[in-house]
């Protein structure tokens, strides 16, 4: 029987297309599906807290330790 699988006519050819078009579909929902949720994501509370977040720490990266030893050392 394995062997049979080899005389199917040059179908194979047409199946691995098919297969591919459906692949390149399936890959297609799925992007439009993560596009849905990141912008459903980015609307609610969470996202909007998460964003709050990233821009403070962007912020307090950009401002913090202007020069400025982190530790400083003082005798006495």
């Amino acid at each position: 029987m394995g062997l049979l699988c080899c005389f199917d006519g040059g179908n194979s050819a047409q199946r691995k297309e098919e297969e591919r078009a459906a692949s390149a579909e399936a890959l297609a929902n799925a992007a439009q599906a993560a596009q849905r949720r990141q912008e459903e994501f980015e609307k609610s509370a969470a996202g909007r807290a998460a964003r709050a977040q990233q821009q403070a720490a962007a912020k307090q990266a950009a401002s913090s330790n202007k020069g400025e030893p982190v530790l400083k050392w003082s005798v006495g």
